[in-house]
C-alpha cells in the first residue's frame, strides 16, 4: 500500500517544493566504477530530474533513459577493478581480515579518484571558468579529493553514504562514536558486546581514525592539489576541513535492521530508496513464476561477481543440487547457455530482482550477501541463502542470520548436499519466512519513502544556500575542547589549589609544630634532670 501511494506523495512533494524551490544545477558525482553503486546511486539522479533540476552526471555508466536536463560526463575508460583485483582470487576467499578491508578500501579509493581525476572531460570540468553549480552531490566512498569541486564551484556539498555509517561520517557532522555500543562499519557486533569485543572494537576503530587522518587523507590531498591546484584562486583547503563542511549525508541505513545510534540534523537515514513498487515482468518470467507449483528459487551474485567468474566445478555442484529441487530455479546467468540444464531451471543474462522478488511464489534468495539485494529481500519479506564473497558481503550476512530470515554457506566450501539441505530448511522450517516477514513489516514503516525524503532533505539544502544551522559547531572543535579535557584539566588544577596544596601545607605546618612540641618537651624534662 505504501509504494502504491507513493506517486500520490511524490506529486505533492514537488508541488509543494516547486513553490519554494527553482531548479537548481546539480553537479551528481559517482567515480567508483562498480555497478551496484551505480545503479543505486541513480535513483537519486532521477528523482531530481523529476523534480526539474539540471543535473551534470559524472560517471562510469551511460544512461539508458536520456534526459532533456541531464547532462553526461563518462569517465572512459572506465577503471578496470579485476585487473587490480582478480575475480577469481575473490571466489577462493573466505574471509579477509578487518585491517585488509580497510586498507583495500584506501588503496582502491586512492587508485580510482585517480584514474578518474585523469579523464579529459573532468580536467576540463576542472579548468572551467563559466561554470556553475547550486549543489555538489558526491558518493562518499573514499573519493574526498572530490570534495574540492565544492570549493571549486563555492557551492553547498551533499554526500550519499552507500556502505551505511562510518566513524568520520559522525566526526564530519560533530560527533564522536561511542564506541562502547557502537561497531565499526566493517564488524557485525549487536550494541551489547562482550568485554573483548569492545576491547577490539576500540583498537579497530582507533587504528582507523589515525590511519585515516594521517596516512589515507594526506594521500588524498596529494591528489587534490595534483589536479585543482591550477583551478582554484588561492591555497587549497585540507580535504579533512573540506569534509567538516559538508552540508548533508544521506545515509543507506535504516532504523528496522541498523543498530540505534546517536545522530545530528545533517545525517538523514535513507536505505531502501532504491526499492519501487514491481513492474509487470516479460511474459516468459511471468508464466515461469505463476505455474511453479512448488515455488522458485532465485539466485543471483549481483552486478559486479558474475556467475560466469566461477569455477567449473563449482558451477556443476550448483547445478547438480538445483536438479535435486521441487522448485523452479532462476538463475542470472551471464551466458546464454550453460549446457545441459536441469528441466527446473532458467537462465537469463540479466533479471528484473525488485520485480522477481515482489512474486508471491518466490520462496527463496539466494544471494552474495550484498547491502542493495539484501534490503530487496528483506523488503519483500523472503527468506535469503547468503553466500558472502568480499567486502560488507559478510558484515551483511552475519546480521542476516542474526535476525532469523538468512543462513549462510562459505563459498569456497559448501557441497551439494550442503546447498540442497540450506535451501529446503529455509523453504520448509516456517520460522525463517516468519522472520522475514516481521522485518519486511518494520522496513516498510516509513512516514515518507525514503527516496522522497532524500529528495527534500536535498532541495531544502539548496533553498537554504548549505543550511549551515543543522551543522553541529562539534565538528571544528579540537579533541580536547570536544572531550571538556581543558575544563577538566582546569577542574583537576582547581581542586589542587584548593583542597590539595593547602591540605599539603597545613600538614607541614602541624608536623613542624608537632617538631617543635616534641623539642621542646624533650629540652623540659632535660631540665628537670
Amino acid at each position: 500500500m505504501q509504494l502504491q501511494l507513493r506517486s500520490l506523495l511524490g506529486i505533492c512533494l514537488l508541488a509543494i517544493c516547486g513553490l519554494s524551490c527553482n531548479a537548481a544545477r546539480i553537479l551528481f558525482m559517482g567515480p567508483f566504477p562498480a555497478p551496484s553503486h551505480w545503479m543505486w546511486l541513480e535513483h537519486f539522479q532521477r528523482d531530481l530530474l523529476k523534480r526539474g533540476h539540471h543535473v551534470t552526471s559524472v560517471n562510469n555508466h551511460p544512461t539508458k533513459t536520456p534526459h532533456e536536463n541531464l547532462t553526461e560526463i563518462i569517465i572512459s575508460p572506465s577503471f578496470d577493478i579485476p585487473k587490480h583485483f582478480p575475480k577469481k582470487n575473490i571466489f577462493n576467499m573466505q574471509f579477509a581480515s578487518d585491517f585488509q578491508n580497510l586498507q583495500m578500501w584506501w588503496h582502491i579509493g586512492l587508485m580510482t579518484t585517480e584514474h578518474a581525476l585523469q579523464d579529459v572531460q573532468i580536467k576540463r570540468l576542472i579548468d572551467s571558468k563559466d561554470e556553475h553549480f547550486d549543489l555538489v552531490i558526491l558518493e562518499q566512498f573514499f573519493h574526498e579529493a572530490f570534495l574540492m569541486f565544492g570549493k571549486k564551484f563555492a557551492c553547498p556539498v551533499v554526500t550519499i553514504g552507500t556502505m551505511g555509517y562510518a566513524d568520520n561520517m559522525d566526526h564530519a557532522m560533530g560527533l564522536m562514536t561511542p564506541w562502547s555500543f557502537i561497531p565499526h562499519l566493517v564488524l557485525s557486533h549487536t550494541d551489547q558486546m562482550t568485554f573483548s569485543q569492545r576491547a577490539y572494537n576500540s583498537y579497530l576503530s582507533l587504528y582507523d581514525a589515525i590511519m585515516r587522518r594521517w596516512y589515507y587523507l594526506p594521500k588524498m590531498q596529494q591528489l587534490a592539489e595534483k589536479y585543482f591546484a591550477t583551478a582554484i584562486d588561492g591555497a587549497l583547503p585540507h580535504v579533512h576541513d573540506l569534509e567538516r563542511n559538508i552540508s548533508l549525508m544521506l545515509i543507506n541505513s535504516h532504523r528496522s535492521v541498523d543498530l540505534p545510534r546517536p545522530s545530528m540534523p545533517g545525517l538523514i537515514n535513507v536505505g531502501g530508496a532504491h526499492i519501487q513498487p514491481a513492474k509487470k515482468l516479460p511474459s516468459d518470467l511471468q508464466h515461469f513464476l505463476d505455474n511453479a507449483t512448488h515455488g522458485v528459487v532465485y539466485f543471483s551474485l549481483g552486478s559486479y561477481m558474475k556467475s560466469t567468474d566461477m569455477p567449473p566445478e563449482k558451477t556443476a555442484q550448483i547445478l547438480q543440487a538445483f536438479g535435486k529441487l521441487k522448485q523452479q530455479v532462476l538463475w542470472k546467468y551471464e551466458n546464454a547457455s550453460i549446457g545441459q540444464l536441469p528441466a527446473n531451471v532458467m537462465i537469463r543474462k540479466w533479471m528484473p530482482q525488485n520485480d522477481i522478488l515482489a512474486h508471491p511464489n518466490v520462496k527463496l534468495f539466494i544471494t552474495h550477501g550484498g547491502i542493495f539485494g539484501t534490503q530487496e529481500g528483506i523488503y519483500w519479506g523472503v527468506p535469503m541463502l547468503c553466500i558472502p564473497l568480499y567486502g560488507d558481503q559478510h558484515r551483511n550476512t552475519i546480521k542476516s542470520v542474526r535476525e532469523g530470515y538468512a543462513r549462510s554457506l562459505v563459498f569456497s566450501k559448501f557441497t551439494v548436499d550442503d546447498l540442497v539441505q540450506s535451501i529446503q530448511t529455509l523453504i520448509y522450517e516456517p520460522q525463517y519466512k516468519r522472520s522475514a516477514l516481521e522485518v519486511s513489516q518494520r522496513f516498510r514503516d516509513n512516514a515518507m519513502h525514503p527516496l522522497d525524503e532524500a529528495g527534500f532533505w536535498i532541495e531544502y539544502i539548496i533553498r537554504h544556500r548549505g543550511a549551515r544551522h543543522l551543522k553541529s559547531q562539534g565538528a571544528f572543535m579540537p579533541l580536547h575542547q570536544y572531550l571538556l579535557l581543558d575544563v577538566l584539566g582546569c577542574a583537576l588544577l582547581a581542586l589542587f589549589l584548593t583542597v590539595y596544596l593547602p591540605w599539603r601545607m597545613l600538614r607541614k605546618v602541624y608536623r613542624m609544630w608537632t617538631a617543635n612540641a616534641t623539642t621542646a618537651q624533650a629540652q623540659r624534662a632535660k631540665k628537670q634532670l
